[in-house]
């Protein structure tokens, strides 16, 4: 099942289109996207026998897309998730995930315009779980079956705010207006050969910046979840960005940053791309 935020309404993804399915349900769904995750298991029973073909088929443009979990509770994220990119920020690989939190004001669809604060914002992909169950004290061999899907997130990072200080501004520093945007859709993980190992790329204005595979995560969404879950309550529609493979900008010699006028495109194999543009900058 995929699903999609259509202009605020709960959608199926049909062939090339969405279908409305507060509609095509009679209204035993609401029309909400994040209603969906209170009653997650109902709502993939009813799509498994769903008669699509009758059903009432919309054509949408990516840029009419909302961020396909548009008010989640909780926002979790994890650093230095990859080998490759503890190493180029200067860090040892964590013995633990290295977990903040990204604000819900920063949240918006695949396709936007973000304002640059700074000369000094990076980019870093990033696979985006989302949970379809409250989840508290959960296993790492249990922890997919409380994964509602996946989806494609980019944790655009200022660098500068990051950075000051005595300690790290993680959370603030990634938290900008634009700088969570996730989508296009939400694929659950049976639509997938192996959502434990997918291809995620990000490039600006053609040039590729980031490739690797999720295999690669020194903690796997499965390992995050336990983890997570024992610590906190998860609650349905929860995401959980689980970290970026290398080749950020702050990473290179020179640093290299985001300019007005560009273009992030970011894609993960099986799940689909964002495309920020960029305008302001200090």
């Amino acid at each position: 099942m995929r699903l999609a935020n259509l202009g605020g309404r709960l959608s199926l993804v049909h062939g090339d289109g969405l279908v409305d399915i507060e509609r095509l349900s009679g209204g035993r769904f609401d029309h909400d996207p994040q209603q969906a995750f209170e009653r997650w298991d109902e709502l993939t029973r009813w799509a498994a026998t769903a008669d699509l073909e009758a059903a009432e088929v919309l054509p949408f443009r990516p840029e009419d897309l909302g961020p396909p979990v548009p008010a989640p509770r909780q926002v979790f994220a994890v650093g230095l998730n990859y080998d490759e990119h503890a190493r180029e920020s200067g860090f040892v690989r964590p013995a633990a995930p290295l977990v903040f939190t990204k604000y819900l004001s920063s949240l918006t669809g695949p396709v936007s315009t973000v304002e640059l604060p700074t000369d000094t914002v990076d980019w870093e992909v990033e696979l985006v779980a989302v949970i379809g169950r409250e989840a508290r004290h959960v296993s790492a061999d249990e922890s997919w079956s409380y994964v509602a899907g996946l989806t494609v997130g980019q944790d655009l990072s200022e660098r500068t705010c990051q950075h000051a200080g005595p300690a790290p501004q993680f959370s603030l520093a990634k938290s900008f207006p634009g700088f969570s945007p996730t989508g296009p859709f939400l694929v659950t993980p049976d639509e997938l050969d192996d959502p434990e190992d997918l291809a995620l790329s990000c490039e600006v204005d053609g040039v590729v910046l980031q490739k690797g595979r999720t295999g690669q995560m020194i903690f796997p969404v499965r390992e995050l979840i336990a983890y997570l879950s024992s610590i906190v309550t998860l609650h349905p529609g929860d995401l959980v960005f689980t970290g970026t493979p290398a080749g950020v900008g702050a990473g290179r010699t020179p640093a290299l940053y985001l300019r007005p006028g560009q273009t992030l495109h970011s894609h993960i194999a099986g799940l689909g791309d964002l495309r920020q543009t960029f305008t302001g900058g200090a």
